[in-house]
């Protein structure tokens, strides 16, 4: 019993002068300075975790509500109204464009246009999360709530509209205003009750060139109207072709469009190409009104025929590849026509140096050249008489130049 209990006490002992021995070692300034490091090291690390987490978690959070913004903005469709208002600020600047201007009037329309199309999201939501190709939307996939898509909304279109009051004109913002309450709170309900939302729809989308041409010349004129009118009526074919393609998911989402009216497609086909029609004679006015030079008469025939026999081919053949060859060709014909239009726009200088021109030759053809005798009346020679027209210059000599010598017209 002893003995064993003897043993037992050595044991411990051993153990205690071990760990003690290992304790004094692990204290010396070698081994105190690498435990130092080693917490450190791992301070530094935990550290650097915790910051990486952070910035990851605020790229995820930028990056979440930037694609949540992006899609109720519908940036896509947003930058198409864009490109349409700044061809139309170009074509009514007549002279130079005022680039700092036309950006504005941009920034101005996009964000008007991102908060219709948000509002327009908010109202539909419940049609949406019926329809397939809605359904992954922001609202219906529960991204983002209503609250925060209102005040988005209603933050960048006040802004817009405030920029382009005080940036451009109180035209161009009435008209960035009326549109936005057009598109939201009339367009909108409209495609539930009744077919004719298509043509109202087509209206909206044809007044931001024309907001464009007022921000830059600050008026409406009937040259500015070549524009929006290819726009009203491109808008036509384009919906009519979209609409006979989706009308199942439209009819679900309980949306009244054309097509459900017409199961054999005969009518929406038959007022898709009347439409694409309407617009051949916008080259020849585009000339007539000053806009554009001849060579955009051909062009836009040329342009306007080719979607014109689309729609017709999708008249004969009521299919939805014929549809959707129409929709392709609508997509290919705005771009087509809006470059025709900037490329071959003439410009005030144009203008006038036309009319200067056509006032030179009309001067020139109103010369007559009368036969006279001589003074021994046996022979006749040809004398030049110009007619007694008022030149440009005699306008030197009236109010507020007074004091300039009347010019002589006389020719002998």
């Amino acid at each position: 019993m002893i003995t064993a209990t003897a043993t037992t006490m050595l044991r411990r002992n051993w153990n205690c002068a071990t760990l003690y021995s290992r304790l004094v070692n692990s204290s010396s300034p070698h081994n105190f300075t690498h435990l130092r490091s080693s917490f450190s090291s791992s301070n530094l690390h935990l550290s650097s975790s915790v910051s990486t987490s952070k910035s990851t978690d605020l790229l995820s959070f930028v990056r979440h509500y930037g694609n949540c913004y992006s899609e109720l903005s519908k940036a896509r469709l947003s930058l198409l109204v864009v490109a349409t208002s700044g061809t139309g600020f170009v074509l009514g600047s007549g002279g130079a464009v005022d680039l700092s201007m036309l950006s504005y009037t941009c920034l101005g329309t996009m964000m008007v246009a991102a908060s219709a199309s948000t509002l327009n999201q908010v109202f539909e939501i419940k049609n949406d999360a019926i329809m397939r190709r809605t359904s992954q939307r922001p609202l219906p996939a529960g991204r983002i709530t209503i609250p925060h898509a209102v005040a988005w909304a209603s933050s960048v279109g006040l802004a817009g509209t405030a920029l382009l009051a005080t940036q451009t004109n109180m035209l161009a913002a009435g008209l960035a205003a009326s549109n936005l309450i057009l598109y939201s709170f009339v367009y909108t309900p409209l495609k539930q009750i009744h077919p004719v939302n298509t043509w109202v729809g087509a209206v909206v989308g044809a007044i931001p060139p024309l907001l464009g041409w007022a921000a830059a010349s600050g008026d409406i004129s009937l040259n500015s109207l070549i524009l929006p009118a290819a726009l009203y009526f491109w808008q036509i074919p384009h919906f009519m072709a979209l609409a006979y393609m989706c009308r199942d998911d439209y009819a679900a989402g309980g949306f009244k469009m054309y097509s459900l009216a017409d199961p054999s497609g005969r009518k929406t086909a038959l007022v898709a190409m009347r439409n694409s029609i309407y617009l051949i004679p916008l080259g020849f006015l585009a000339y007539d009104w000053g806009v554009t030079s001849g060579w955009f008469c051909l062009e836009s025939t040329a342009l306007t025929l080719a979607i014109s026999a689309a729609a017709f081919s999708f008249y004969r053949d009521r299919t939805k590849e014929r549809a959707r060859r129409m929709f392709h060709a609508s997509l290919l014909y705005l771009p087509v026509f809006m470059a025709g239009l900037l490329v071959h726009r003439r410009t005030d200088n144009q203008q006038f140096l036309e009319v200067n021109a056509k006032g030179f030759v009309e001067s020139s053809s109103s010369v007559e050249t009368p036969e006279i005798d001589d003074k021994n009346g046996n022979q006749k020679i040809k004398g030049r008489h110009r007619n007694r027209a008022r030149p440009p210059v005699a306008y030197a000599s009236v109010a507020p130049f007074p004091f300039l010598p009347a010019p002589s017209y006389d020719v002998v």
